[in-house]
Parts: structure tokens; sequence; C-alpha cells
């Protein structure tokens, strides 16, 4: 049943005008949320153009008042003579090899445990599912001290091992993520494999690993900037200068009496560049997995 308009109202609506003006308000609208992320880009991205406009500075036109926005002369031999300051390039390396293996062992056995208390079935799932809940509540600094004793009693005082080994012990956090990720998996593909004779294994190696990958890829960018900025368990356990990480060489650039700002921010920004160039890589991955761990209730 169709409704009339009233005489007085015909030739007033007309659809194409409502159209219109529904666009120029989604158009405002647009134009709003631009604004609200533009300023929060620049925001977030201010400390990184000040870093390197430091980093170009001499020492003495950091301290200038006014501040200089753009350096007038720049002086990129601060990224040669910051790294000389410091056994800079031994510590990058160390640092390097302590976060790819950490990232290794934390995504293996964070995979593995994700799969079994998601997909397999044992006695006691429900209870060791709620344990790693639970675990993400106490702070790190709980076990800390009987950490520290058990190391130095079994020798592994002054090496990596302390910092390397419980990576592949898995994590609680990417066990979580992962089980939370498999849930918006259907089981039908785990079956269809297993009706064709696979194993477990095979069915989380080549079925569910590569369908899995946005979550994975969030998983190595926040294991490797976990491991690669890692400050306190090097200073705990590492004496040896030819063992520091480089975080605990930067913070050697704080002197008593004086410190180089540019020279510090110069390598600080060489410092930052392996997780930058990392997420600029798996950025789409990262998006894609926030998206799915948003759509299984992961807000």
């Amino acid at each position: 049943m169709q409704t009339e308009v009233r005489p007085e109202l015909r030739g007033t609506l007309n659809p194409a005008d409502i159209r219109v003006k529904r666009r120029a308000r989604f158009n405002w609208i647009d134009v709003f949320r631009f604004i609200i992320l533009a300023i929060g880009a620049i925001a977030m991205l201010f400390p990184l153009f000040w870093m390197v406009t430091i980093a170009l500075k001499s020492n003495n036109d950091v301290f200038k008042i006014p501040p200089e926005w753009f350096p007038r002369e720049f002086h990129w031999s601060n990224f040669v003579t910051g790294t000389k300051e410091i056994n800079f390039w031994q510590t990058f390396g160390n640092s390097l090899f302590i976060a790819i293996t950490c990232t290794i062992g934390q995504i293996i056995s964070s995979v593995l445990v994700g799969y079994g208390l998601a997909r397999l079935k044992f006695p006691g799932r429900k209870l060791w599912f709620s344990l790693f809940i639970g675990s993400l509540m106490l702070p790190g600094f709980v076990g800390m001290i009987p950490m520290f004793n058990l190391y130095t009693s079994i020798g592994w005082y002054d090496s990596w091992l302390p910092i390397i080994v419980p990576a592949f012990f898995g994590n609680a956090t990417f066990s979580f993520l992962f089980v939370q990720y498999l849930r918006t998996i259907s089981v039908s593909f785990d079956e269809a494999a297993k009706i064709d004779g696979a194993s477990d294994l095979y069915v989380l190696l080549k079925v569910l690993v590569p369908m899995s990958m946005p979550v994975i890829m969030t998983m190595v960018i926040f294991a490797f900037q976990g491991a690669w900025n890692q400050y306190l368990e090097p200073l705990l356990y590492i004496i040896d200068p030819s063992k520091w990480t480089l975080s605990l060489a930067m913070a050697t650039y704080t002197g008593t009496y004086a410190t180089a700002w540019n020279l510090f921010m110069a390598a600080d920004l060489i410092y930052i560049l392996p997780m930058l160039l990392l997420f600029f890589f798996g950025q789409k991955f990262f998006m894609q997995g926030l998206g799915s761990m948003n759509s299984a209730g992961l807000k």
C-alpha cells in the first residue's frame, strides 16, 4: 500500500536532493575523520622527526633557544661517529641474534601450545587454558629472584641462555592469541585433511599455519620487538661487555656530566631501524591479524 503525500508537500521532496544532502553530510563526516587521523599521525610522527633533526645537527645546535626545526648544516658524519662511540655493531649483532632466536622459539612453542589447546581433546584442557589466562595477570617481577637463583646455580650466569632458553617454552599471550584465531577457522578443514590420512602435525603445518599467517606475523612483530628492546634480563645476567645487547650499549651514552645527544640520536635511529623494517614489510599481515582477532572477540 502506497503512502500518499499531502498536497502541500508535493514537489518539495525531491529524491535527488535527498541523495545530494546525504552525500554532502557523509563527506563532512569523512573530512572530520581525516582531520582527527591526521592530527593523531602528526603527534605520533613528531618524535621521530625530532630525532632525525637532532641526529643531523651539531651538539651545540641541539640546545639552541628557540629551537631550530631544520638544521642549517647537515652533519651526516654523526651516524658514523655515533656508532664508534660504543661497540655498536658487535652489540647490534648480539641483539639481532638473540631477537631472531627468541622470536623463532616463541612462535614455534606458542603455535604448538595454541594448537593443542584449541584442537586436541585431552583431560584438563579447560583447566590448562584457564591457567594460561591466569598467568597473564602475574607481573614478570614475581619470578625474577627464583629464576635468577636457578640460572646462577646451573652455571648460566653471564651467558645468553637465561634470555634465549625460556623463549622455547611458550608464551602465554601468543598461545592465547593463536587459540582465539583458530576458533575463527572451521574444524571441517582439519577433518577433511584427517580423512585423507593426515596427522595432527601435518594438519597444523600444512593446513592451519598457512591460514593463520596474519596472526603469526602479528606474533612475530610483537616477539621481535620484545626481544630486541629487552633491557632488564641482559642487565641482570650479562657481565662481559662483548656479550652485551645493543640496549645495554646504548645506555652507556648517558655520561656523568654530559651526553652527546646528536650522536645518541643518530645511533638510536639505527637501533630502531630493524623494527621499522619488520613492521613495514609485515604491516599487511599485522592489520589482517588484528582484524581477525577483533572478530574473534579480542578488542
